[in-house]
This record gives C-alpha cells, sequence and structure tokens, in this order.
C-alpha cells in the first residue's frame, strides 16, 4: 500500500510507492535533467567531466548525480570522473558503499584482528599443556 509522503523537492504531497523518492511533476523535471546530462556526458570530449563541472553546468544539485550513480544509471566505467562519496571518509567511490582505500583499510585492521584471535587461540591451548616429569 502506498504511503503518503511530502516531496523533498518541491514539498507536495504524493503517493510514495517505494520507486520513486520525489513527485510525479518533479520527477519528469529530473528526467529531463538527467537527459541533458547524459547526452553531454556521450560527447567524447565530456567523458572525463567531473560532479563539480556538471553540477555547474547544469545548475543541478551533487546528490542528484549521485543517485543518479548509485541507481546505475550514469556507469562510473563509462565516465570515470563520476562516483559518489564513501560512507565512511567522504571520498569518491565507484562500487558499494566505500571508496578503494576505505575497503583495504577495513581489511587489513580484520586481518591484524583474526591473527590477535588466532594469537590468542595458541596462546591458551599451550597454557592448558601438561608436562610429565622425568623420570629419576
Amino acid at each position: 500500500m502506498a504511503e503518503i509522503r511530502d516531496c523533498p523537492s518541491c514539498g507536495q504531497f504524493f503517493n510514495y510507492n517505494g520507486l520513486r523518492e520525489v513527485c510525479a511533476t518533479c520527477f519528469q523535471e529530473e528526467e529531463k535533467i538527467y537527459e541533458e546530462v547524459y547526452r553531454y556526458l556521450r560527447r567524447r570530449e565530456n567523458r572525463a567531466a567531473t560532479i563539480e563541472q556538471i553540477t555547474t553546468k547544469f545548475d543541478i544539485e551533487a546528490d542528484l548525480l549521485y543517485r543518479w550513480v548509485r541507481r546505475g544509471r550514469l556507469q562510473p566505467a563509462m565516465f570515470p570522473n563520476l562516483g559518489y562519496p564513501c560512507d565512511r571518509c567522504g571520498a569518491i567511490a565507484q562500487d558499494g558503499k566505500l571508496c578503494t582505500k576505505c575497503k583495504d583499510e577495513i581489511e587489513n585492521e580484520l586481518a591484524q584482528i583474526e591473527a590477535a584471535e588466532d594469537l590468542r587461540e595458541a596462546l591458551k591451548t599451550q597454557e592448558h599443556v601438561t608436562y610429565h616429569g622425568r623420570k629419576l
């Protein structure tokens, strides 16, 4: 069942059905802007455009571009300078929720934690080892 929400762009009420975050009017406006941006980016000389260049040229918010990249409408493989902020540090990420640097840091931290746990387990097993006395 649809719920009634305020459109974050214009403030009008609309029936939210889980597909669109904005009302129908704002959605149509966003689609027009998307078509213009996509047409701009498809030109060879504009494929390396940055988020700042696009937001300035089309007078749009960066969040709209981030949303399009997250949903896969603009592919970072085709447009290498596009992405969205990393959830951890804010740097530009192109897939997942974290940038490459944060992923590597977390993997290293996990490896250190696992190594420490393995060491603790090894020490516990050594503590439980009994030594038999030598025969005299």
